[in-house]
């Protein structure tokens, strides 16, 4: 039997779930809300209502990262913060992420039903530009925050555009004027829909992430020359479609050469110019990620693609490299709050798997500079990324009822 616990409003919770997939709608019932875009704008707009409305002190900083904070009874205390992100993939779900920052948002009005303090200070928080599928990489602006990243470099990326990170965050008017990063966390806890089917097949509603994939992303660059596809002879080509296209069917290879060991690797994005019928171009882009379980398997695929590159430019004529180049390194959890998580699991009878992330996360930042944990919870047949993502209030209150026991265990230590 479950203990006295925090009590959750779900409907309250499932209500901003609901007003939050109104905002950037995706053709085929998701949503398409990339970060910085309008749609990002009104969605933010929307949470900082209800934080101020609520009471809560909002800061936003120079990346556009919002902090709505809950005094503490001794609020010089470094907060206890929970985290995640209300950006989307331009074909994503309604759950991803968002999860995170409203179920961190639900504790905080909960605790204020119940008349609860707590003895530091709990924030709220919605990184900005998680997903990186505007402006590569993902998970961006937390790691400036944790000291990763430039400030200025972050500012200066770019989308397909030209717009600049800078530029996005003026339009939308989330230039925010704190400084990014460079204070002390607590603590830092997230919640996530898994983004994969162990929870979901199992029956399970709680996963405790223990472990993470090495993972390493890249942005490859192949340049040829432009010319006329009719009168141009074959020998003579220099078609980066086709450089681009001997570089993708070497990345897919590579990961199936290690598919055994759960080993992926993915051409996620890919760019011509011109890119017109009845034209040769001469220049294509591809955004590239990897990942396994181990370390010396992902280096081992690192050096295996790059090596590839080589002939690729070879048998396409044309010049290939690798221009950006990140990772997500595997990030060690801490062992007191993966306790703390256990005991509430424990306390509200709540069964508890531990398993891998293979996704990225903000945690996975944040846990460089701030003991840190990552909790999932199931989504249907593990479908992320998509549209078709779906769960249920059923499905996601077990989880924020154990994250709330224990950001408040941890608030009051």
């Amino acid at each position: 039997m479950a203990r006295n616990s925090i009590a959750i409003d779900g409907a309250r919770f499932w209500s901003t779930i609901e007003a939050s997939a109104e905002i950037g709608k995706g053709p085929r019932g998701g949503l398409a809300r990339l970060t910085l875009s309008p749609a990002d704008g009104e969605v933010r707009d929307l949470f900082a209502g209800w934080c101020t409305d609520a009471g809560y002190a909002l800061n936003v900083d120079k990346l556009g990262n919002m902090f709505a904070r809950r005094r503490g009874t001794h609020d010089n205390l470094p907060p206890v913060v929970i985290g995640s992100h209300l950006d989307t993939q331009a074909a994503g779900g309604r759950f991803d992420g968002i999860v995170g920052v409203l179920a961190g948002l639900e504790i905080l009005r909960a605790l204020d039903d119940q008349g609860i303090e707590t003895r530091r200070p709990i924030e709220v928080v919605n990184w900005t530009n998680e997903e990186g599928g505007r402006f590569p990489p993902p998970m961006l602006c937390s790691g400036v925050f944790a000291g990763l990243y430039e400030l200025d470099w972050a500012l200066g990326r770019t989308d397909e555009d030209g717009t600049t990170v800078a530029d996005a965050l003026n339009a939308i008017g989330y230039a925010g004027d704190a400084p990014v990063g460079g204070r002390e966390f607590d603590s830092y806890f997230e919640i996530h829909i898994e983004q994969g089917p162990a929870l979901y097949e199992a029956g399970i509603k709680l996963g405790l992430v223990t472990g993470t994939y090495f993972a390493r992303g890249m942005r490859i660059e192949v340049e040829g020359v432009n010319a006329h596809s009719g009168p141009t002879p074959m020998d003579r080509r220099r078609n980066a479609i086709v450089g681009a296209a001997s570089v993708a069917l070497e990345v897919d290879r590579i990961g199936l050469k290690y598919a055994d060991r759960e080993a992926k690797s993915t051409v996620a994005r890919l760019e011509a110019w011109p890119n017109k019928p009845g034209i040769i171009s001469d220049r294509a882009t591809l955004f590239v990620d990897f990942r396994s379980p181990e370390k010396d398997l992902t280096e081992t695929m690192e050096a295996e693609i790059r090596h590839a590159l080589v002939d690729c430019a070879q048998r396409s004529r044309t010049d290939v490299a690798v221009g950006d180049a990140w990772s997500f390194n595997t990030p060690v959890f801490d062992a007191g709050l993966q306790d703390l998580i256990r005991e509430a699991a424990a306390g509200q009878g709540v069964e508890l798997m531990e398993l891998r992330s293979q996704a990225g996360h903000d945690a996975y930042n944040i846990a460089k500079i701030a003991p840190s944990v990552l909790i999932f919870t199931p989504c249907d047949e593990g479908i992320s990324h998509n549209e078709a993502e779906n769960t249920s209030l059923e499905d996601q209150l077990p989880g924020i009822q154990v994250l709330a026991e224990a950001v408040v265990a941890r608030a009051n230590r």
